[in-house]
This record gives structure tokens, C-alpha cells and sequence, in this order.
């Protein structure tokens, strides 16, 4: 009879976000953690096999979405405010996923970022539902650490 421990997945709602002069753990929703990339066909005149080769091309990353419920707080409407004025307002950040004790296991940190889209909150007077505001963060890359 097998004893061995099992370790069970990580559940998604432990986590937390760190970014220059933005609150930590004020998020509801984080999206968009992705990495991807072009590959480029070549073939050279020479080429013995009659299919191309596959070369890796320009690395790209989706848009971060962070997702809060609106509160008073207007950090992330200053950023924005700045970057619509001109002001390249670059920050680095990380998104960091936690245990059920809230230990660090996982960190995805972000370089580069600004917001590129900033959503204030659907009013609805029928609804029940908490005012969400939401952010798109254009990044130049993210890797996990």
C-alpha cells in the first residue's frame, strides 16, 4: 500500500500583487499571464530535406488585466494620468501565487509595465453586485522566478 505524500495543486485564489507604489494584495483578478512567441520558416537553397526549418522568432506577452473592487484609493488613476500626459511612467512588478498557509510558491515578475487601459466601474441600480474597476497593463516581458 502506497504512503507517499501527494501534493495537490495550488488553488488560484492565493495571491497577491506587488508593483512600484501600488498597494499589495488589492486585486481581485489577475489575467493575461502569458508568453508566447513567432517561430520563422527558412529554408536555404542547399537543404537536403524538402520541408522548412522552424527558427525561433520575436518572443511576445499578452496584456495583464488586474481586476479590484473600486474603493477610494486612486493609485491607479495617477499612473494612468501620467502616462496620458507623457510621462513614460515604466514600473516593474511581480504577481505572486501563495499557499494555504500564504507562503510564496510561485512569483512571476514583469518588466516594463504602464497602463495602457484603465476601466471605471459598470453602475447598474438593479444589481448587488461589488463596483469592479479594471487595468491593462502593457509589459515587455515576464518570466517565472
Amino acid at each position: 500500500m502506497a504512503t507517499a505524500d501527494r501534493p495537490d495543486p495550488f488553488r488560484s485564489f492565493n495571491f497577491k500583487v506587488e508593483f512600484d507604489g501600488l498597494p499589495v494584495g488589492s486585486f481581485s483578478e489577475v489575467s493575461g499571464l502569458t508568453a508566447e512567441g513567432d517561430s520563422v520558416d527558412y529554408r536555404e537553397g542547399t537543404d537536403m530535406q524538402l520541408s522548412v526549418r522552424k527558427l525561433i522568432g520575436m518572443r511576445k506577452y499578452t496584456n495583464i488585466v488586474l481586476k479590484r473592487g473600486y474603493t477610494v484609493n486612486g493609485e491607479l488613476w495617477a499612473w494612468y494620468k501620467l502616462i496620458a500626459n507623457g510621462v513614460a511612467e515604466r514600473r516593474d512588478g511581480s504577481i505572486i501565487l501563495q499557499d494555504e498557509e500564504h507562503n510564496e510558491v510561485m512569483r512571476w515578475n514583469v518588466s516594463n509595465a504602464w497602463i495602457n487601459k484603465i476601466e471605471g466601474p459598470t453602475f447598474n441600480a438593479t444589481a448587488n453586485e461589488v463596483a469592479i474597476e479594471s487595468c491593462e497593463l502593457v509589459h515587455e516581458g515576464i518570466e517565472l522566478a
